[in-house]
């Protein structure tokens, strides 16, 4: 006769409790992650090239420290990264996948150069800097709001709305690079007022840096209490645990959506702002360079804390600058370095799932052990 008895698995996967792995367990998991990337790189970069994965990771590390340029590179790259990411973070929070930074950067970052091509002489530069932080927050909120309209009052779908509208920040950036290109015919923009440096935001302590990095850090503080200890912070969070609790105890879901994307777009344009008045003193159609991709990485991996999202920031600028530096100067071609990075990344991604759920194996019971 057939044994009908249910036999279990030999294990199941189980999420844990927001307390169920202490502080330090989950930040072990991850260094034992970019550990073992490291290690499954070298590997790759052996048997790819022959080179000597030392090697490989010493040059990577030269491209990050091995010059103070280098060095101040590294940290606007970051705060640049961070910022967005920043950005990015209330919306996801409240559960509303805003894959559109990268238009909002651009949206804010044209905005920005409209102001410096057409009013550097026609107004005092103090003027010219409100109006471009002006122009440029509301440039990138404007842009981030429209979905969330339609979310709010429509429930359409903003990943796809929201990705739809970088494509045509994308086109936008090119028509107006075309219309104000200089030299004529060229289609692109070069250096905006290279003579006069009007517009440019100042330098301090002779590094065009610092500037960008303190604000950055500022944004982050404020980000930390906003989200930490604000109603408004509280209420977004409310709604990304469930809509139906925010209705209940009262709030205004409609209302917290709009305003919500409306900050998110609000500090990508002033991403667009620092970037081109800060450090490219141009826009083009990759003026934010996939940061606004990169950035939900960082938010996500951070988890929507900006404490931790600085460290996420910090390692994937670190890969990424340092995989360059291979390509350069070991003579490999770059997409190589895409693959370590992705690898790493892939690693680093990857170890968020023992940090969320554990792994449960079958206990034999008495009988069969016996």
């Amino acid at each position: 006769m057939a044994d009908n008895k249910v036999r279990e698995p030999l294990f199941h996967i189980v999420k844990r409790s927001k307390v169920a792995l202490p502080f330090w367990k989950a930040w072990l998991i991850r260094i034992i992650a970019v550990l073992a990337a490291l290690v499954f790189c070298g590997i790759i970069t052996k048997i790819l090239t022959g080179l000597n994965p030392l090697e490989v990771y010493k040059t990577m590390f030269e491209g990050v420290f091995k010059s103070e340029r280098k060095m101040w590179k590294f940290a606007q790259e970051t705060a640049m990264l961070l910022c967005v990411a920043l950005a990015v973070t209330p919306a996801f929070k409240m559960k509303f996948w805003n894959i559109g930074a990268e238009g909002q950067v651009l949206m804010g970052g044209l905005a920005t150069a409209a102001c410096m091509l057409l009013f550097a002489e026609k107004m005092p530069t103090w003027l010219l800097f409100v109006l471009m932080v002006a122009t440029s927050v509301i440039a990138g909120a404007v842009w981030a709001v429209i979905p969330a309209v339609f979310k709010a009052f429509w429930n359409t779908n903003e990943t796809l709305f929201t990705l739809m509208m970088n494509y045509i920040a994308i086109q936008l950036v090119s028509y107006f690079s075309y219309i104000w290109s200089n030299p004529k015919g060229s289609g692109k923009i070069n250096t905006i007022n290279m003579s006069t440096e009007i517009g440019w935001l100042p330098e301090l302590w002779g590094n065009k840096y610092i500037f960008n990095i303190l604000i950055v850090l500022t944004l982050t503080v404020l980000m930390f209490v906003y989200l930490r200890y604000s109603k408004h912070g509280y209420e977004l969070t409310v709604v990304g645990e469930s809509e139906n609790t925010a209705k209940y105890i009262g709030i205004n879901v409609k209302k917290v959506i709009i305003r919500t994307l409306l900050l998110s777009g609000a500090i990508c344009g002033i991403a667009g702002l620092l970037l081109v008045a800060g450090t490219d003193h141009t826009v083009s159609r990759d003026t934010a360079a996939g940061r606004g991709f990169t950035a939900i990485i960082v938010s996500w991996m951070g988890k929507f804390n900006p404490a931790y999202m600085i460290l996420t920031a910090l390692l994937l600028v670190f890969f990424d600058q340092g995989a360059t530096q291979v390509s350069s100067f070991l003579h490999l071609n770059n997409s190589f370095s895409e693959i370590i990075s992705g690898i790493i990344i892939f690693f680093i991604i990857g170890s968020e799932f023992f940090i969320n759920y554990s792994i449960k194996f079958r206990e034999k019971t008495k009988e069969a052990a016996k």
